[in-house]
């Protein structure tokens, strides 16, 4: 089945699956939408990205998240033509091929799916080329310009972990938050966020929590600091006992949450460099009978892996498989992994405007590399975090410097 890694490795970076359609006013598919310098930007590319992002359960699968994409495309493929650079059949056959690899698919299996799903081939040829010659010129154009000291990597090694953690005792509340109900939302989420004590907080997660946790004041069991998403972190610190977080926004949804207490262990801190996780979509959304069926499934399944056969000849985006950094993965989902341990399961989250339940299951955490670890693979690593700063840099002064004109 599908996993987000592979988009993020091959498009060297950082949602569900309703089809998206081309707008009404579009009379012509192959009408031109954007220029960008020489090259253009279709109608049809636009539709056609839209639909590859959504069926990858990628970021930005609207329209104009394709066409963000797609006008970064132009300069990424000017640059690399400007440098002389050019990819060979074999070779992008070869990376599409390990592409697909990534998801447990030859590569013809992946390009028939995807047409299933609205995709062209020649969509899936054009991100895969792209990507492919950009990450070729950044390497090419700056890699001697990277120099890692060992003084660098004695400071990575050294950023790992710490003596001592931090564990902490939370409530929460999870209101969810669709469109027509978002003001309505936002009214509860600032109602609860005065609470004064902790009954009076676990009485509002009892009013208006959506997840499992209501019947029990949305009081959670002890949770290591380090395992909450980097951005929560600090908040919850800035906390005392009692008090409750300002309103926080996750997709589909308001997060609240109460600190009861906090604790420093003995137990040295440890940091992950990647979670992995598989969510398995079940259409029906939080109703009895798709809540009972993800109560009997749970029962059936003790790891990610027994997902994929629950999944076999289901639709390619029925399941994603992913092992990401913890920056990399959305806020709600991070959020529930945090209480999971490996092969535990939260059937808290929904997708699709609340038509699909996410049966999310923890796979399991990657510590992060400390001082017996290899010195390459750090070096590696700091190598690569410098190499896409600059290419971030580049891109901002190819679009700064291009004629972008939306039609």
């Amino acid at each position: 089945m599908l996993s987000k890694i592979a988009l993020k490795r091959l498009a060297m970076t950082a949602a569900t699956w309703a089809a998206l359609s081309l707008p009404a006013t579009a009379q012509n598919l192959f009408a031109i939408a954007v220029t960008v310098d020489d090259g253009i930007i279709t109608e049809y590319e636009i539709g056609q990205r839209s639909r590859f992002l959504q069926v990858l359960n990628a970021p930005g699968a609207t329209r104009d998240g394709a066409i963000t994409a797609l006008i970064e495309d132009r300069l990424k493929t000017q640059a690399a033509r400007s440098a002389g650079l050019t990819l060979d059949t074999e070779g992008l056959d070869g990376e599409m091929s390990d592409f697909a690899a990534r998801a447990n698919f030859s590569k013809v299996e992946f390009v028939t799916d995807l047409g299933r799903a609205g995709v062209s081939e020649e969509t899936f040829r054009d991100f895969v080329s792209v990507n492919i010659v950009w990450r070729d010129l950044i390497r090419a154009r700056y890699n001697s310009r990277v120099q890692i000291s060992k003084s660098d990597i004695d400071s990575a090694l050294g950023t790992s972990g710490g003596a001592t953690s931090i564990r902490v005792l939370l409530s929460e509340i999870i209101i969810p938050a669709p469109p027509p109900e978002a003001a309505r939302a936002q009214a509860r989420a600032e109602q609860a966020a005065q609470s004064k004590s902790i009954a009076e907080f676990a009485s509002y997660a009892g009013r208006f929590s959506a997840t499992a946790t209501r019947s029990r004041g949305g009081r959670l069991d002890w949770v290591p600091l380090n395992n909450l998403p980097a951005q929560l972190r600090g908040v919850i610190l800035g906390l005392a006992p009692g008090e409750v977080t300002a309103p926080l926004p996750i997709p589909g949804a308001i997060a609240l949450f109460q600190l009861r207490d906090i604790q420093e262990t003995s137990a040295p801190s440890q940091e992950f460099s990647a979670i992995e996780y598989a969510a398995y979509y079940m259409a029906g959304g939080r109703s009895p009978e798709t809540l009972a069926a993800a109560e009997k499934l749970k029962s059936q399944v003790d790891e990610c892996d027994d997902l994929y056969a629950v999944a076999k000849g289901k639709p390619i985006a029925v399941l994603d498989r992913d092992a990401l950094a913890p920056e990399d993965i959305p806020q709600d989902i991070a959020l529930e992994l945090a209480k999971l341990d490996p092969g535990e399961v939260s059937t808290n989250l929904t997708r699709s405007n609340g038509q699909s339940l996410v049966f999310l299951m923890m796979c399991g955490r990657t510590a992060a590399l400390n001082e017996d670890a290899g010195r390459g693979a750090v070096e590696s690593n700091l190598r690569q975090q410098r190499l896409t700063g600059y290419a971030n840099n580049l891109l901002d002064e190819l679009r700064s410097n291009a004629r972008i004109v939306r039609k």
